[in-house]
C-alpha cells in the first residue's frame, strides 16, 4: 500500500503542476489569445497524462483522483480506509504540484482564484467530462488494456475543448485549481457544484457499465 500511496502522490504531483504550469506559461505566450492558450494547456496535460499512466500504472491504477479512485472501490478494488489514504494523497500531492508550479513562475505560492465558473451549462459539462472519462478508463481496460494511456490523454485533450467546462472531471484537482489564481482557476465558491457533478458523472458511468455494457455481455 506505501507504494501505492507513494506513486498516487507522485503523478498528482506532476498531473497538476502541469495543469497549472502549463496554463500560466501558455497564457504568458498566448498574447491574449484564449484560444491558443487552451490548446497549450491541453496539449501539456495531455501529453503528462499518457507519460504519468504509462509509468505508474502498474504500481497504484494511475487514479490521480478522488472519482475514478470511488469507482474502483465499488466496483472491488482495494478497501474504504485505502480509498480515504488515496484521496488524501492525490489532494496532498496535487496540492503541493499547484504551489510548485506557482514558485517555478515567481508567483505568490498561496493564491485564491477569482474566476467563476458555474450554472446549468458548465455542470452539465463536468458531468460529460467525468461520465466520459471513467467510461474511457472501464471499456478501454476491458477491451484494450495497453491502450489505457493513449485512450485517456486523448480524451482529455478532446474534452478540453468540447465540454463547456474545459474538462475538471477531478474532484481533488478542482479544489487545487480554487487555490490558482491562473488560467487554469475556479473560483472556490464554484468548487462544490463542479465536484457535484463529477461525482454524478462518475457514478452514472459506473452504472452503466454495470448495468448496459456488462450485462450486454452475459
Amino acid at each position: 500500500m506505501r507504494q501505492t500511496l507513494w506513486a498516487e502522490a507522485l503523478g498528482s504531483f506532476f498531473l497538476f503542476a502541469t495543469v497549472v504550469g502549463s496554463g500560466i506559461m501558455a497564457e504568458r505566450l498566448a498574447g491574449g489569445n484564449v484560444a491558443l492558450a487552451l490548446l497549450a494547456n491541453a496539449a501539456a496535460t495531455a501529453a503528462m497524462l499518457y507519460v504519468l499512466i504509462a509509468m505508474l500504472a502498474p504500481v497504484s491504477g494511475a487514479h490521480f483522483n478522488p472519482a475514478v479512485s470511488l469507482v474502483m472501490r465499488l466496483r472491488g478494488e482495494g478497501t474504504w480506509p485505502g480509498l480515504v489514504a488515496m484521496i488524501a494523497v492525490q489532494l496532498g500531492g496535487g496540492l503541493l504540484g499547484v504551489w510548485t508550479a506557482h514558485a517555478m513562475f515567481g508567483l505568490p505560492v498561496i493564491q485564491t482564484s477569482q474566476h467563476l465558473r458555474g450554472g446549468a451549462g458548465q455542470w452539465l459539462g463536468e458531468f460529460i467530462a467525468t461520465f466520459g472519462l471513467v467510461a474511457t478508463i472501464l471499456l478501454t481496460a476491458r477491451n484494450r488494456p495497453a491502450a489505457i494511456p493513449a485512450s485517456v490523454a486523448l480524451y482529455i485533450a478532446a474534452a478540453y475543448w468540447f465540454t463547456s467546462s474545459t474538462s475538471f472531471a477531478n474532484p481533488a484537482i478542482t479544489v487545487a485549481r480554487s487555490l490558482s489564481d491562473s488560467f487554469a482557476g475556479i473560483a472556490p465558491s464554484s468548487v462544490p457544484g463542479f465536484i457535484a457533478a463529477q461525482l454524478a458523472g462518475a457514478l452514472a458511468a459506473h452504472w452503466f457499465d454495470r448495468n448496459v455494457m456488462e450485462s450486454g455481455k452475459a
